[in-house]
C-alpha cells in the first residue's frame, strides 16, 4: 500500500518559514510530512501544481452569518459552505444570530448543529451569544463547546438578540473571565448613534453620518475599560474606525488581552466611491472614507489588527431595498464569503504586502483567535486544508458565479486578482460533497 493518500508538489507554498518550494504528504487527512521539491513520496494520488499557482493553507473565517435554521431563506449551511470552499475557506465559525433560535442556550446550539451536520461542505464551528437574560446559561454553552460569546453594545437589527448595557456587559465580562472564555463584541455606542442624524434616504453620505466613527471609538473605549477591570479577554469585531487603533494599542500596553479584526469590504471600498442608492454597500459599522481605509491597512501592517474575516451577512434581495435605494430601510450586511481572498490580495499586493501577510491575516490569525491548533498553516500535524491560488490571474466578479444563496454583492463588476483553482479539506477535494466536520472548542 502507498505510504500517503495524497502528495501535492508546489513550486511555491506559503509556510510558517515563508514562501518556498515544498512537497506536502497527506495521511489520515493531516499533513504527515513536508519534503523537498525534488522528492516524490509514495502516494495514491500525486498533484503537481503549475508554477503560476501557489499553495496556501485553507483560510479560517471566524465571522460568518449562516442564519440556518429559522432564516434559511437568507442563507443556509449548504450554500454558505459551498461558497466558502469555492473561495478557499476551509473552516468557518458561525455567528449566533440571525438564526431562529439564536445560539444563546445549549439547547439552541444543539438545534444549530443538527441543521449544519448534513449540509457542511467545510468544517464549521459555532459562537454562542451573550444577551440579556442568559448570563446563567453561559457556562453551559461554554461546556457544550462554543468558541466564545458574541455581544452587541448597540441594536443588533433582530429583536431576539438584545444588546448589553453597561451593567450587563460588566456581568458578562466577569463570567467570561471566570470561564476563561473569549467575548467578541460588536462595538458601537447606542448613545452616539441615537444623537446622530437619521439614516433614511438614498444618500450614502447621510447613512455614513448616521453611524459616525465616534460610535465605535466610544464603545471600544468603554469595552476596554471594563475588560481591564475584570481581566477578561475581548475581541473587537469588524473594526471600521481606524481612529480606534490608538485605544487598542494603549490597552495592550496596559496588559488588556484585546484583539481586533477587520473585513475585506473595509479594506477594498471607500465612502467616496459608494453610489447613492447602492444599498448593497450598506453594513454596520459602515464603509468609511479613503483615509480611514489607509489607516486600517496600517493597523494590519503594524499588528494591531490580527485577522481579516468576511462578516458575510446576506439577506433576501428584497430586504436590500434596491428599488428605493433607501439606506435607512435596507438590511445592513455584505455578502462576500467567496471573494475575501482575492479582494484582500488585490489590495495587499498594491500596498507591497505579500501572500505571507495575507495568510497571517486570513488563516493563521483567525485560527489562533478561535483556538484551532490544527488549522491555519502548512505544517506537519495540521489538517491538510489547502488552497491552490493562481495569484496573478485577474477576473471580473460575476454574481451569477457566486455560490451563496442570494448573489447580491457590492463586488459585482469589480476586477480582482487571485483565482482559487482548487481547495482541499483534510486532503479531499472540497465542494463536491458535504464532508465538513462540526468543530468544538478544544
Amino acid at each position: 500500500m502507498a505510504e500517503y493518500e495524497l502528495v501535492i508538489r508546489a513550486r511555491r507554498a506559503v509556510t510558517p518559514e515563508g514562501v518556498r518550494p515544498v512537497t506536502v504528504a497527506v495521511r489520515g487527512g493531516r499533513i504527515a510530512a513536508l519534503a523537498g521539491p525534488g522528492e516524490t513520496p509514495d502516494a495514491v494520488s500525486v498533484v503537481d501544481l503549475p508554477g503560476h499557482e501557489v499553495l496556501l493553507p485553507g483560510l479560517v473565517d471566524t465571522h460568518v452569518h449562516v442564519n440556518e435554521p429559522g432564516r434559511t431563506e437568507w442563507e443556509g449551511f449548504a450554500t454558505a459552505t459551498q461558497a466558502a470552499a469555492a473561495g478557499g475557506v476551509t473552516t468557518l465559525i458561525d455567528m449566533p444570530l440571525n438564526s431562529l433560535p439564536p445560539t444563546t442556550t445549549a439547547a439552541a446550539l444543539a438545534v444549530k448543529r443538527a441543521a449544519a451536520r448534513p449540509s457542511a461542505y467545510v468544517d464549521v464551528g459555532f459562537w454562542g451569544g451573550a444577551v440579556p437574560g442568559n448570563l446563567a446559561g453561559l457556562a453551559g454553552l461554554h461546556e457544550a463547546g462554543v468558541f466564545g460569546f458574541k455581544a452587541f453594545l448597540a441594536d443588533s437589527g433582530v429583536p431576539e438578540f438584545g444588546l448589553l448595557d453597561a451593567a450587563r456587559l460588566d456581568a458578562v465580562l466577569a463570567e467570561t473571565a471566570r470561564l476563561g472564555a473569549l467575548l467578541i463584541v460588536h462595538a458601537e455606542d447606542p448613545g452616539v448613534l441615537g444623537s446622530a442624524p437619521d439614516p433614511a434616504g438614498r444618500r450614502y453620505a447621510g447613512f455614513l453620518a448616521s453611524r459616525p466613527a465616534a460610535a465605535e471609538d466610544t464603545a471600544i473605549a468603554g469595552l476596554l475599560a471594563a475588560a481591564a477591570r475584570h481581566g477578561a479577554r475581548v475581541h473587537i469585531l469588524h473594526l471600521a474606525s481606524a481612529s480606534a487603533l490608538p485605544l487598542i494599542a494603549a490597552a495592550r500596553e496596559d496588559g488588556v488581552p484585546v484583539s481586533a479584526e477587520t473585513c475585506p469590504h473595509y479594506l477594498t471600498f471607500c465612502a467616496e466611491e459608494v453610489p447613492d442608492g447602492a444599498t448593497e454597500f450598506k453594513c454596520c459599522p459602515p464603509i468609511r472614507d479613503a483615509a480611514n481605509r489607509d489607516g486600517l491597512w496600517a493597523g494590519l501592517a503594524g499588528g494591531l489588527i490580527g485577522a481579516v474575516v468576511s462578516d458575510h451577512s446576506p439577506c433576501p434581495p428584497a430586504l436590500k431595498r434596491r428599488e428605493t435605494g433607501d439606506f435607512g430601510a435596507a438590511w445592513g450586511g455584505i455578502s462576500s464569503l467567496q471573494l475575501g481572498l482575492p479582494a484582500v490580495w488585490t489590495g495587499a499586493r498594491r500596498r507591497g504586502c505579500g501572500l505571507t501577510d495575507v495568510v497571517r491575516w486570513m488563516a493563521a490569525g483567525p485560527a489562533e483567535l478561535a483556538g484551532l491548533p490544527g488549522k491555519g498553516a502548512i505544517a506537519p500535524g495540521r489538517d491538510a486544508d489547502l488552497v491552490a491560488l493562481d495569484d496573478t490571474a485577474e477576473f471580473t466578479v460575476d454574481p451569477a458565479l457566486l455560490r451563496h444563496r442570494h448573489p447580491m454583492t457590492p463586488y459585482a463588476g469589480r476586477t480582482l486578482t487571485g483565482v482559487v483553482r482548487r481547495t482541499w479539506l483534510r486532503g479531499q477535494e472540497a465542494g463536491d460533497a458535504p464532508a465538513g466536520r462540526l468543530l468544538t472548542r478544544p
